[in-house]
């Protein structure tokens, strides 16, 4: 009851006993009520009064029902509408929904008919509300979830993921590792019409052609050794809804051309069936690498390149945007000390520090240093001289050398670590906050072994 009081609904109804029957159950409903008999003091109480609902009767003395929503609607678009008629006057009605009503009742009708119809209303009307304010935060705070960052190239991402969320559109998010395409990805379908069903991700990079494709497109009973029975696939489970594909530069062939005739025709068949499954979902993909590139070498489809590059999104490394590292920092610092019930401060030399750093592992490669920096603060204060030693000698190191220096303390940092994990590569990549292969990359390239 507490709740929907807060709410304020006028009534605007010429019959004295549907008045007071209104009245009597909308209060019993703990509705805040304003009454008018006609159409004229209707609108005049509107607009001395911002009101959440009106419930408006279609004939009124004076002005009737529909020229009164015409006007509501003029001065609050946002105030949910719901009419009241006869019954055998459903065209009426219809004409009050295309002017902008939310819906309408046929009298004689329940009152807890009405006030379901009402309760819906308002909760639409709460969902636009807070859509509004998760628009406004993403410009006044330079955030949009775990999406961080105010520099000019993070504010275009932003008004981006707004222009197309409400959309269907492909969308090919292109970036290093770990710069935050999940993240973007997160973002788009949060904003989107879809954000009451679950975003269905897939790491195309984490798994062999045959289990990809089973598990991007199911397969049915006996297709293969093990298939003991039928299973979908995240295509299937993500019908109505969104899915990521990432590390869609790692995609064989044979998963590339199943690839595009799901964006052509919108239908597949899973492993070993024969049944056409037809879906509706928009597809979101990220790659580490230019994926125009990998076309111009030949493996990468272009046709698919073309299909997938619909609305494409470049996440600019962090080294470029090192203005945003402060803001980072915080918010890791902040969901840190509420995980680990702590109070870890971080001195502005230390940050200094890590403005002077590139940052090869990007933003994840950030956030491990500081969730390991908090989880070790004893004093609850991270200086510049509780950094990693690599940090603190690129900083001293001079640019005549600054170059080579960097690939020596990088080498003797890796080789650290591999030697913490056992040599296990999965493990320090991890730590790193690099992918495996960009390991496997920097070991060869430094000769590692």
């Amino acid at each position: 009851m507490g709740i929907m009081s807060n709410y304020k609904i006028l009534i605007v109804e010429d019959d004295i006993l549907v008045q007071t029957m209104l009245k009597d159950s909308m209060k019993e409903s703990g509705f805040s009520i304003t009454m008018a008999s006609d159409g004229r003091a209707g609108l005049t109480k509107f607009q001395k009064t911002y009101f959440d609902l009106v419930l408006l009767d279609i004939k009124l003395p004076k002005m009737n029902g529909i020229e009164l929503l015409k006007r509501i609607k003029e001065i609050s678009e946002e105030s949910t509408v719901v009419m009241m008629t006869a019954f055998g006057a459903v065209e009426t009605a219809v004409e009050a929904m295309k002017a902008g009503a939310y819906d309408y009742v046929t009298k004689p009708f329940l009152p807890e008919e009405l006030i379901l119809i009402m309760k819906k209303g308002l909760e639409l009307q709460k969902l636009k509300r807070e859509n509004v304010l998760l628009r406004k935060e993403l410009k006044q705070q330079y955030s949009l979830g775990n999406l961080i960052g105010k520099s000019k190239a993070m504010q275009d991402i932003y008004q981006l993921i707004e222009i197309i969320a409400h959309g269907r559109s492909t969308v090919l998010i292109q970036g290093e590792s770990g710069t935050g395409k999940e993240l973007v990805a997160e973002a788009i379908h949060h904003l989107s019409d879809q954000r009451d069903k679950p975003l269905i991700k897939v790491s195309c990079g984490a798994l062999p052609e045959t289990l990809l494709e089973s598990e991007l497109f199911g397969h049915e009973k006996g297709s293969f050794t093990n298939a003991v029975k039928t299973k979908k696939g995240r295509f299937e489970l993500a019908n109505h809804s969104t899915i990521f594909l990432d590390d869609v530069d790692d995609m064989s062939p044979l998963v590339q051309m199943r690839l595009l005739r799901i964006l052509q025709e919108r239908e597949f068949e899973r492993v070993g069936g024969t049944e056409t499954i037809k879906v509706d979902i928009r597809i979101i993909t990220a790659s580490k690498v230019d994926l125009l590139t990998l076309v111009d070498e030949g493996k990468f489809r272009k046709d698919l390149y073309y299909r997938l590059n619909v609305v494409p999104i470049i996440i600019p490394p962090l080294k470029v945007r090192k203005g945003d590292i402060p803001l980072l920092v915080n918010h890791f610092l902040k969901n840190l000390n509420l995980q680990l019930n702590k109070n870890v401060e971080i001195s502005s030399e230390a940050i200094h520090v890590l403005m002077n750093y590139d940052w090869p592992g990007n933003i994840r490669e950030l956030e491990n240093l500081i969730e390991r920096l908090v989880t070790l603060s004893v004093s609850g204060k991270i200086k510049a001289s509780n950094l990693p030693e690599y940090l603190i000698i690129i900083k001293k190191s001079s640019s005549s050398n600054l170059k080579l220096r960097i690939q020596e303390v990088e080498t003797k940092h890796i080789r650290k670590i591999l030697e913490q994990t056992n040599w296990k590569k999965n493990k320090t990549a991890e730590i790193l906050g690099i992918s495996t292969k960009h390991l496997w990359e920097k070991m060869k390239k430094y000769n590692i072994e």
